[in-house]
């Protein structure tokens, strides 16, 4: 469907209370997601990046406002109803990676799936077609020590997608590689972005993610400037 939400966020304020002071994190955003964008949140540190992604996804509930996710209001849900929905609709890639050691590169990529009932054969299926898409399926049964920075990331990759989330999300997801591994890692998450329609919306200051993005969206202090971004974003 063309610009089909997968996220409307509506008067986002987020108030931290700071031993009694009180810390205003988000003021009052509004912002929508729709469907195959490949956008990045830019900002310098402390602009609200993190906790604007945590409150849009359920991590975290606002001091006000409301928020739509692929068109369930978040705050209807029970604890483990918002679990159970974060988990089948999106795709969470961190910058430290966040795999299962003693896990295998297949399954940890399976693992969400394993969570969701999908059938043994199914799910061998989806994480051998994944692995190939992120160049690792001659390393399905190797464990997360024996590969370098890149190719955990892309495991990691492959794991947020390989359940077909309607979004992803990547906080800092180049923050702990190298440049080359950083500008490959994003170009074939943008292929995949082209190939499957799929959502992403990132967090970074990173400039190899900024210039790759289709679409950058600026905040600071709090709020978001979708229309200007800086020159030095540019």
């Amino acid at each position: 469907m063309a610009n089909e939400k997968v996220i409307d966020a509506k008067g986002i304020i987020k108030i931290y209370d700071d031993s009694g002071v009180p810390v205003h994190a988000v003021r009052g955003i509004d912002y929508t997601l729709t469907k195959g964008e490949f956008t990045a949140i830019i900002g310098p540190s402390g602009s609200g990046k993190t906790t604007f992604l945590n409150v849009i996804t359920g991590l975290d509930s606002p001091t006000e406002g409301e928020v739509w996710l692929s068109g369930r209001l978040l705050s209807e849900m029970s604890g483990n109803e918002l679990s159970d929905f974060r988990r089948d609709h999106i795709g969470f890639i961190f910058q430290a990676y966040n795999l299962f050691p003693v896990l295998t590169v297949e399954e940890n990529v399976e693992y969400i799936m394993l969570l969701q009932g999908v059938p043994k054969e199914e799910r061998h299926s989806r994480v051998i077609s994944m692995l190939e898409k992120v160049g690792l399926a001659d390393y399905a049964s190797r464990l997360p020590s024996r590969l370098s920075g890149g190719q955990q990331q892309r495991v990691a990759v492959a794991r947020a997608m390989v359940s077909k989330p309607s979004l992803v999300i990547a906080d800092e997801p180049t923050a702990n590689l190298d440049s080359k591994t950083s500008g490959a890692l994003l170009d074939m998450m943008r292929q995949l972005n082209e190939d499957t329609g799929m959502t992403f919306l990132f967090s970074t200051h990173d400039e190899i993610v900024m210039k790759r993005a289709k679409k950058l969206v600026v905040l600071t202090d709090g709020k978001l400037d979708e229309n200007n971004p800086p020159e030095e974003y540019e």
